[in-house]
């Protein structure tokens, strides 16, 4: 599975962006996706996950109710909208995939900056 991230950005606060992540390869085996993200001097984080076939999401305590996780599967594409941003958002967004239930695949990261 290979993954292609788009989006990301500068900001001010308050504002929105949207990412996605375009998969592509052995799509029929994905088993989750999700949304990492890494700020300087910091380590890689959960943002949020979403499991194929049942949708369930889960979210960082840090982003609930602000961001969404979303997946359009005739696309192959899973986005992330983010909403009411805040300078600690700034950081590099990953996109992430899980399949046939033992690989891992990583897109190329996108700077999200959010200005105060």
């Amino acid at each position: 599975v290979q993954l292609v991230v788009s989006g990301g950005g500068l900001v001010q606060a308050g504002g929105s962006l949207r990412l996605s992540c375009a998969a592509s390869g052995s799509t029929f085996s994905i088993n989750a996706m999700g949304w990492y993200r890494q700020a300087p001097g910091k380590q890689r984080e959960l943002v949020a996950t979403i499991r194929s076939g049942s949708g369930r999401t889960n979210y960082a305590d840090s982003v609930r109710g602000r961001f969404t996780i979303s997946k359009d599967n005739f696309k192959n594409t899973m986005y992330l909208q983010m909403n009411s941003l805040k300078p600690e958002d700034t950081a590099v967004y990953y996109c992430n995939a899980q399949w046939s239930s033992k690989y891992e695949s990583w897109g190329q990261g996108t700077q999200v900056t959010v200005s105060s």
